[in-house]
């Protein structure tokens, strides 16, 4: 269940921050914010939802998912094709997350 909190907590960061991104750079309406701060709250409760032990390693993990959802975004969204590097960079990012995520610890 972590990966599915982890990818509705990057989207709605991600569509939080754009809305700022195009009121400030893209010269859109300031009520651009509100939905844009209501994703950001959400984004904050979903990350609470994860099943980590510690809150600094949630973040850490939920990192390298984040990576991978902003070239989601950038393709999706915005129209621009992540090339090879781009991806393996998300891969190198996703595998750190896993292994944060997914290391055995001791008691």
């Amino acid at each position: 269940m972590t990966y599915p909190i982890y990818a509705a907590a990057a989207l709605a960061e991600i569509a939080g921050c754009f809305s700022f991104w195009a009121w400030l750079r893209l010269e859109k309406s300031p009520l651009w914010l509100a939905p844009g701060l209501a994703c950001l709250v959400l984004f904050a409760w979903l990350l609470t939802l994860a099943p980590v032990d510690a809150a600094g390693r949630a973040y850490a993990a939920y990192g390298g998912v984040y990576i991978a959802a902003s070239l989601l975004w950038l393709w999706l969204a915005e129209g621009f094709r992540p090339d090879r590097w781009d991806l393996i960079g998300a891969a190198i990012c996703v595998g750190g997350a896993s292994v944060i995520l997914f290391a055995p610890r001791g008691a």
